[in-house]
């Protein structure tokens, strides 16, 4: 018997286990940034500390993108992750319980291994999860699927401080982040059960949905060779959506990781009213995702992939960008949850315009290139974690929201010179 009835296409349902893995690795990976509050007076780590935390896991998630995105290339989707899901919980669980085994910089060092081997796990996830879409979904829908992609991570980041919070008050910090791994563990063992790499291995896809499909089903990955790799390096399309993933990444992680933190420190919410206003811009942003992947989609079909996957970006990034200066000088609380909301909506509007126009130039090679891309994404990353936690440990959050726009203003800038009609030559 099928796990899912047949009244719903099958390229939803493996779409959807995309969805749920993007939303869980949020919840995972913020999960401790939002219990900061509780884990620093707790463990004895200074707001730095914490920011050093940050690094590791966005240091080693950065680095595990490339071979991440290989390993898919490899040995496909469904395997990929299946592991992505299996590391994930054992670094999950690994860091509320270093502190019953250790202490002081002994337990330091615990918890960095622990961020890292997160940020190792989660390395190949969004390599993987686009790499179904485009197995799975038609060309005219890869903008939607990439932006709703992104809806699920920023839900998975709109729900982590009222959950961590709710499940803090009634089991302490660490029961909370070893709840959080039960619905990540039920999640890996249903993909390692009915996820494919492809439509056309799946026993449950009819004939007239692989035709709805197209040609686009029966493109297969190529082995991922030095030789190709090389070749998708060099790609100047490949490199501009990199640089600028880079930028836009840059104020995902300043907005994503700091928002919080600023809103209680600079505008002082506090308890379960803080972890209800904190998920505000994250609603905003995969409001943003969502939204932003129909629009880059239906711009495409009606004036061409190249202008209809620039306009998105070019028009939004500039104005998130300005969005965080105003943050700093609205004069009520919730005016700066309002400005910080809309520059997360259009940060992530951006979303499905990235995917689309990458897996445009690199085909069947996509989890390899999108290993670059997020290679890049996450520099961005390693640069926003340390440059705020120290500009933010002495209280400069103004100094911090500026290079923020600066970044935002560069990575709307670059579309400009992006071509997604190219497709690269790897062969």
């Amino acid at each position: 018997m099928p796990l899912f009835r047949r009244s719903v296409r099958i390229r939803w349902w493996i779409f959807a286990f995309t969805l749920a893995f993007a939303m869980l690795s949020y919840i995972q990976r913020l999960g401790v940034q939002d219990l900061a509050g509780t884990v620093m007076p707790a463990l004895h780590l200074s707001q730095l500390q914490i920011g050093w935390l940050a690094t590791a896991f966005t240091t080693t998630y950065a680095l595990a993108q490339i071979p991440g995105g290989i390993f898919c290339q490899r040995f496909g989707a469904r395997w990929t992750l299946t592991v992505v899901g299996m590391l994930g919980i054992v670094a999950t669980l690994a860091f509320p319980l270093a502190p019953l085994f250790s202490t002081g910089t002994t337990l330091f060092g615990a918890l960095l291994l622990a961020q890292a081997l997160l940020g190792v796990s989660q390395g190949p996830l969004f390599s993987a999860a686009t790499a179904v879409i485009e197995s799975w979904l038609p060309m005219n829908r890869w903008a939607m699927a990439g932006g709703l992609q992104a809806a699920g991570m920023t839900l998975g980041g709109a729900v982590t401080p009222l959950l961590v919070a709710l499940l803090s008050s009634s089991f302490g910090w660490q029961g909370a982040l070893l709840w959080i791994a039960l619905p990540v563990a039920l999640l890996t063992i249903a993909w390692a059960q009915y996820g494919r790499d492809t439509p056309r291995e799946h026993l449950a896809v009819a004939p007239d949905e692989l035709a709805e499909l197209g040609s686009g089903a029966a493109e297969i990955a190529h082995p991922p060779t030095v030789r190709r790799l090389l070749k998708l390096l060099s790609d100047r399309n490949l490199l501009l959506l990199t640089l600028s993933y880079l930028c836009v990444n840059y104020a995902f992680y300043l907005l994503s990781f700091w928002s919080l933190l600023y809103l209680v420190q600079e505008r002082h919410f506090s308890g379960i009213e803080a972890g209800f206003i904190a998920a505000v811009p994250w609603i905003g942003a995969g409001i943003g995702g969502a939204v932003g992947g129909f629009i880059s989609d239906w711009l495409a079909t009606r004036i061409g992939i190249r202008w209809g996957y620039r306009l998105v970006p070019l028009l939004a990034l500039p104005i998130a960008g300005l969005l965080l200066l105003v943050t700093l000088r609205v004069a009520t609380p919730y005016a700066a949850v309002a400005t910080l909301t809309v520059a997360f909506f259009l940060v992530e509007i951006t979303e499905g315009a990235y995917a689309a126009a990458m897996m445009c130039v690199a085909r069947s090679d996509i989890a390899a290139a999108w290993g670059v891309l997020n290679t890049g994404g996450n520099v961005g990353g390693i640069i926003t974690q340390p440059l705020v936690g120290f500009l933010t440990n002495s209280g400069a959050w103004a100094g911090a929201f500026v290079t923020g726009t600066v970044f935002a203003l560069v990575a709307g800038s670059l579309w400009l010179f992006i071509d997604p009609e190219r497709r690269a030559e790897v062969d």
